[in-house]
């Protein structure tokens, strides 16, 4: 398989070269050329299949040509050693529980896959050392951090915006040491963004070290998240749902719904897709006036959606070709304040007894206002609610339980490096490592 770049400047790249440079040579993201269909024999007897066991048919599609089949197959066990649950809210609204993995986010599924990946590539091609840049609003750095976490010949440098993620997600990636270095930014989520770009287009920088990016612009990142989207689909057929089954992705960087357009495009039967956001909004604006028009992003809640640039914006663009009626004919967009987040928590608690985290409330109040008849609804619950506990607790006036291997991070001692958004400081720091 040969990806090309969304901007269309950049030679054709094998997956191998894809995974290592994360980003092309001319800034833009790396498209498969082909997305292939899967047969409709898959669909017929997904219900009866192991995550594990869709999940490798669907990877086989997007990677078999260059993977050897039980590498690849032993990447995919070993990433998914744990569950990713259908859990009833409604009558008509389902929670897709991401949150059992290691880090307790969505993220985990990329992250661990692309570090198999990725250490794969490295051992044959004798590399001395790999470097990941990855920019974090919240669940990234820890996922990806407890991803690569040992893993030998890379060494990771988590970017991440001052005073904005949680205290419980700044522990899951400045206690690790090893070969974890977080590096704490004075800026946003977008200036954490733009420094790891901006190092990948450095010629000094690059011919000084070996850098990719663990962020969903990387395809070793995001393309594995669309093994959920087949998995939730499986489990609401087992149910007898499946039939209009509408999927709501609370959406940041646009990595997340782009793996599961992905799975549409191979012939998951979902009817459309809802992109849930919180007050940065761009995209919403977008599917409403044809026009994109990136901004600062501001700080909510449901941080690891503050995002004013979605990178992955430009895969959905490409998806379509640029074509505005086709892509707000399959997704729909919301957008929610504070306060709307803040009461939907409440409310959905106190009614159903099912406890969501700033992120997921976005996906379930969105289901909640746009569900049409005979339509049922799966949205993602992309983070447990204890890595938000003093902001849930307030909310819900209910003690959140920590889940064990959560608690475990916060014994850890901080360990971070300052760094200003100035791109020159952020260099000359990588220069000297």
């Amino acid at each position: 398989m040969k990806y090309y770049s969304t901007n269309g400047k950049a030679d054709r790249a094998t997956l191998h070269e894809a995974v290592v440079k994360g980003l092309a040579s001319d800034k833009g993201l790396y498209m498969p050329e082909v997305i292939k269909h899967l047969p409709e024999s898959f669909f017929d007897e997904i219900q009866d299949l192991t995550f594990q066991e869709v999940a490798y048919r669907v990877a086989d599609a997007f990677f078999g040509e260059d993977v050897p089949a039980e590498t690849l197959k032993q990447i995919v066990y070993d990433t998914l050693n744990f569950d990713c649950p259908v859990v009833k809210v409604t009558d008509n609204i389902y929670s897709l529980e991401l949150f059992h993995g290691p880090t307790l986010a969505f993220k985990d599924v990329g992250a661990r896959f692309m570090a198999r990946l990725l250490g794969y590539f490295i051992k044959k091609e004798n590399c001395k050392q790999v470097n990941v840049l990855v920019a974090t609003s919240g669940d990234t750095g820890s996922a990806v951090a407890n991803g690569f976490l040992g893993v030998e010949g890379i060494h990771v440098y988590v970017l991440y915006p001052k005073g904005k993620v949680s205290a419980i997600q700044e522990c899951q990636f400045t206690t690790l040491g090893q070969n974890i270095t977080a590096l704490e930014v004075d800026g946003v989520f977008d200036d954490c963004q733009a420094l790891v770009k901006n190092a990948f287009m450095d010629a000094e920088l690059n011919e000084h070290m070996k850098l990719t990016s663990a962020n969903s612009i990387n395809v070793a990142r995001f393309l594995p998240q669309a093994f959920y989207y087949f998995y939730a689909y499986a489990q609401m057929k087992k149910l007898s749902k499946a039939d209009n089954l509408v999927m709501c992705v609370p959406s940041g960087n646009f990595g997340n719904i782009t793996a599961g357009l992905f799975g549409k495009v191979m012939g998951l039967p979902i009817k459309r897709f809802v992109a849930a956001n919180n007050a940065n909004d761009i995209f919403y604006n977008y599917l409403k006036t044809g026009q994109y028009n990136p901004r600062p992003s501001v700080q909510t809640i449901a941080n690891a959606m503050d995002v004013g640039d979605p990178s992955n914006f430009a895969r959905i663009y490409d998806l379509y070709k640029g074509n505005h009626a086709a892509i707000s004919s399959e997704i729909s967009g919301t957008t929610y304040t504070d306060e709307q987040i803040a009461d939907t928590m409440k409310t959905c608690y106190q009614e159903t007894g099912y406890m969501l985290d700033p992120h997921g409330a976005c996906g379930y109040r969105a289901l909640c206002e746009n569900l049409k008849e005979g339509e049922c609804g799966v949205f993602l619950e992309t983070a447990h609610p204890a890595k938000f506990k003093t902001t849930v607790e307030d909310i819900i006036g209910e003690t959140v339980a920590v889940p064990n291997k959560l608690a475990a991070f916060m014994k850890g001692e901080k360990k971070s490096v300052e760094m200003t958004k100035n791109f020159e400081d952020f260099k000359k720091y990588l220069m000297n490592e």
